[in-house]
């Protein structure tokens, strides 16, 4: 006992440090600056509202833009859907300058998608300023061909909107030089962090030059999402739109309704989709938690239970692994789980709706911790929905009502990360290493044209399984002690 107290309070005062820490980096802007709404604006930033077609500014792009538009380094939380593509967009207008032909602004996001996307409301915006004072943009994502890219680089873009790997295999060919950039943008962090990108984000960070503005827009701010702040923002002020003040200790709060029988598969679903490092998985009886621990490493997750059939010994030791970033997935009941304190988690599953209501709330608290936020997922069935329902309404929770992901949205995401990582693995091959890969390719072709792709889905499958069980501080590692590019000034995390 005397042990386990130590350790607890170890624990504690290593929370409440963080905590501080959060505190100390997460302050709006000092001095603060007024909103601005569109007469307030430059007058190329007001055409290009008009050009967007919009009759005024949204909330988010009243309280960012002043700060950009002021060079301040900035962290906004706001989720998908609020105008914040307008708020980082709108100021590039008045910042980049249209005659000089080198890239000035570079916007990173997690998919071609996205990208294509940012690139659109951009043009839209451009469509709105004097022909000659219109900047060229381009959008860089992988899946297609370089040569596009590649020519409009040589014609001089003043902004690149771009995945982290296509823009880094750009950089380490040499076809895109960043020695002009001004304005770096991180958007959906968050989505990048869980797309699997951090490695790329690493080695891309050291093209960047040390004088350069900095902004980054995220839906939740997770530790490492604060984490990449800190290594790509210098001295940010943060603003978000859950409140009028800094507000980093959030959850949201989500739930899924399926057929009672259907609830181990969603799990599986939800958990693909997420893609959270560590997580607590909570059933309400001893039978369901050893049933889904067996289920998620049958499925190929690092899980493990408690349950109070274990020792203390052995609770300690499965925490211990939790803890280290060794397990993802800690299945418990609400008994077994009593005085667990794990300050990095991000999500917490509700398997069953808790039969006391108030456990839903200690529940959700094991995330959101130490100056970070979290996501509690409740999947619910007919029976369990106006449980939760009376729940979030006892304890004025905002509920989000999603549908289940279907097996394709599921099998694009999971690709989408597993493309990212094996180009990753491909960058770091040796010449000699690439040479003898391609003795392969036509094997590759062949099976694919022979249509026998079981066996090439058999090895992607144990690739990403495989990516899973290794913790993403090993990736960090291996970036740290990797040569810097030729001509690299010690570039860092922003301005000094």
């Amino acid at each position: 006992m005397a042990y386990k107290a130590v350790i607890d309070l170890t624990q504690k005062a290593q929370d409440a440090k963080r905590k501080q820490q959060a505190q100390d980096r997460f302050q709006e802007p000092d001095p603060a600056l007024p909103p601005m709404d569109v007469e307030d604006l430059p007058d190329s930033v007001a055409d290009g509202v008009r050009g967007a077609g919009w009759p005024g500014l949204m909330p988010v792009q009243q309280r960012a833009i002043p700060y950009m538009l002021d060079g301040q380094d900035l962290i906004v939380q706001a989720r998908t859907g609020t105008g914040k593509t307008g708020a980082f967009l709108l100021p590039l207008l008045d910042l980049l300058d249209p005659h000089t032909k080198t890239v000035q602004a570079l916007v990173l996001g997690p998919t071609r998608e996205l990208a294509k996307q940012i690139l659109a409301e951009f043009d839209k915006m451009n469509s709105g300023r004097p022909e000659a004072d219109r900047l060229h943009a381009v959008a860089v994502y992988g899946g297609v061909g370089y040569g596009p890219q590649i020519d409009a680089f040589k014609k001089g873009a003043q902004l690149v909107v771009g995945t982290p790997g296509r823009v880094l295999d750009h950089l380490e060919k040499g076809t895109l030089r960043l020695d002009g950039l001004r304005m770096l943008i991180l958007d959906e962090a968050d989505e990048m962090l869980s797309m699997g990108f951090y490695p790329a984000m690493k080695k891309l960070q050291r093209y960047l030059p040390r004088e350069r503005q900095s902004y980054m827009f995220s839906a939740t701010m997770p530790f490492k999402v604060q984490r990449v702040g800190e290594e790509f923002l210098d001295k940010p002020g943060f603003l978000t739109l859950s409140s009028g003040r800094v507000h980093v200790d959030s959850m949201d709060h989500r739930s899924y309704k399926v057929g009672p029988m259907e609830k181990d598969r969603a799990l599986v679903s939800l958990i693909e989709m997420e893609n959270p490092d560590a997580a607590i998985i909570f059933a309400n009886t001893r039978r369901e938690v050893e049933y889904l621990a067996a289920f998620l490493r049958n499925f190929g997750h690092d899980a493990a239970e408690i349950s109070s059939d274990l020792t203390q010994k052995a609770r300690e030791k499965v925490m211990a692994r939790l803890r280290s970033g060794e397990l993802r997935f800690l299945v418990a009941t609400d008994v077994a789980a009593r005085g667990i304190d794990i300050s990095d988690l991000s999500h917490v599953f509700m398997y069953d709706i808790p039969q006391d209501r108030e456990y839903y709330i200690h529940r959700a608290g094991r995330t959101a911790r130490a100056g970070k936020t979290g996501v509690a997922i409740s999947i619910v069935t007919q029976e369990t929905e106006r449980i939760l329902d009376d729940i979030a309404k006892k304890y004025d929770i905002e509920l989000d009502k999603r549908t289940l992901p279907t097996d394709a949205e599921i099998a694009e995401r999971v690709g989408q990360r597993l493309v990212i990582l094996l180009e990753e693995q491909l960058r770091n091959k040796t010449r000699m290493e690439r040479e003898r890969m391609r003795r392969f390719v036509p094997l590759a072709q062949r099976l694919i044209a022979d249509e026998e792709p079981e066996l090439l889905a058999m090895l992607l499958d144990e690739v990403y399984h495989d990516s899973l069980h290794a913790s993403d501080t090993e990736a960090v590692e291996q970036e740290r002690q990797e040569p810097r590019p030729k001509g690299d000034r010690g570039r860092g995390r922003g301005r000094r």
